[in-house]
């Protein structure tokens, strides 16, 4: 049955395949009594758009975390986002060398196009680094949490949370168990960690190294740290993303420094939580200010960091970074009348302009038809414009901020919400190709001819 799978399935589908299989096993298990604290069976669709949730490392839930899931529910969905942050086929590698048992040439051929890695031969290297760098990055989060989090609830409760978060944080999923915690409010978040440095910079920080992505680490690792050894990919990764932190912090303290959400920080605080609203909407799903008293313009680059993401080969979603960079390096290279992309002492193929246009485009005809639908399915009085383009920017980049609009939505607009989270996590390229790969190659070409462009 293996061998006739192997030779049905195309490696895109495999991957597509196994997110699915993930999440509807996840969602079966949050339907049992026992999962939740009021031992009544949750609905499918709420229980199916929880796991797609914590699979894709989204963080959207019908419901809060802490308040409607018992530890049974909470542990089922901490292995969700695990699963999911790692990669399907990192995470079947690891229980594949755990069990003592080799990957085949289909296997690791999968997991070295799921991960990014250029050699089938560096992928064992690459899985055993993934195991060890997430162990000891969430470890090293869970411990600096401890010291919060044991003081405000106990030793046992506290370093739950101290794992929960660290895990949340790193897969950049966005759950959070704060719900009910110091009053009866719900989703929460960290708000009541705003101006709190260990909380907001620990969890930043988990953030940040688990959107560049385990191959920028393992690139990293084997030069050294020198960075004229870093392949070209790890330097644009390296430079967008220092680059968009620090302009993103900057608007956000000069855009919400009168917000009256902000009129009892002080000036330190101001850019601490400033920092965090950059941080987190690439793309972690914490907050710790209501999102909803932001400005327009606050408003406009959270939507647009959503959109852009992390990097590829990482925990985080979007359209990623390096598609950006691609597409703006092409864009300075037609303006300037050349054919080639010259980054430096490297060129890189102009083809790849093409395929990052091909994402770019794809998540904006998502994004603007999803927002369409649910425009018509939902009253204007329940879910107004600004708060379903949110949704949905966050679904499809696996954000996880949210405008409280996902507990009142109803089912059709939660699975084309499902829909999107499982889209932005497997790719839009794995899933096209995985739906729509040519199998033989045409070998006749048609007519060549021209179009007026601008």
């Amino acid at each position: 049955m293996k061998l006739k799978s192997k030779a049905k399935l195309t490696v895109w589908q495999f991957l597509a395949l196994g997110y699915l299989v993930v999440i509807v096993a996840g969602s079966l298990l949050l339907m049992l009594p026992f999962a939740t604290r009021d031992g009544q069976s949750t609905s499918y669709v709420n229980a199916l758009f929880t796991a797609t949730s914590a699979t894709c490392v989204t963080g959207l839930a019908p419901y809060d975390t802490n308040i409607h899931w018992t530890l049974f529910g909470q542990i089922v969905i901490l292995f969700l986002i695990q699963t999911g942050g790692l990669g399907f086929m990192t995470f079947v590698s690891i229980v594949f060398s755990a069990i003592g048992r080799n990957l085949g040439l289909y296997e690791r051929k999968a997991l070295m196009l799921s991960e990014g890695e250029h050699r089938l031969s560096g992928v064992r290297r690459l899985v055993r680094r993934i195991a060890l760098g997430t162990t000891v990055v969430e470890s090293a989060g869970a411990l600096l949490l401890c010291i919060r989090f044991i003081p405000d609830f106990g030793v046992g409760k506290g370093i739950y949370y101290s794992v929960w978060h660290s895990i949340s944080a790193f897969c950049n999923a966005g759950f959070d168990l704060m719900g009910g915690v110091f009053a009866d409010e719900q989703f929460v978040s960290l708000t009541r960690y705003a101006t709190d440095p260990l909380v907001s910079l620990t969890i930043a920080f988990l953030i940040i190294v688990g959107g560049l992505g385990f191959c920028v680490w393992s690139d990293i690792i084997d030069a050294k740290c020198n960075v004229k050894k870093f392949r070209l990919y790890t330097k644009v990764v390296l430079l967008v993303n220092t680059l968009f932190l620090v302009v993103s912090t900057v608007l956000f303290f000069f855009f919400e420094r009168s917000n009256p959400t902000y009129e009892n920080f002080t000036l330190g605080e101001k850019w601490l939580v400033s920092f965090f609203n950059a941080t987190t909407p690439r793309t972690a799903g914490f907050n710790t200010v209501d999102l909803t008293s932001l400005s327009d313009s606050g408003y406009l680059l959270t939507v647009i960091l959503m959109f852009v993401g992390g990097s590829s080969g990482s925990t985080a979603g979007g359209i990623k970074i390096n598609t950006l960079a691609v597409i703006v390096m092409g864009m300075v290279a037609v303006f300037r009348g050349r054919r080639d992309i010259d980054i430096g002492k490297k060129r890189i193929d102009f083809s790849l302009v093409s395929q990052a246009l091909a994402v770019f485009v794809s998540c904006l005809i998502l994004v603007i038809t999803a927002t369409l639908i649910i425009c018509v399915i939902e009253p204007d009085e329940i879910a107004p414009f600004r708060s379903v383009l949110f949704e949905v920017v966050s679904a499809l980049g696996t954000v996880g901020l949210s405008l409280s609009l996902t507990p009142v939505l109803s089912t059709a607009s939660k699975c084309i919400l499902i829909l999107l989270m499982y889209a932005g996590r497997v790719g839009i390229l794995t899933l096209a190709l995985a739906l729509g790969e040519s199998r033989t190659a045409s070998e006749t070409k048609k007519p060549l001819d021209s179009m007026l462009i601008g």
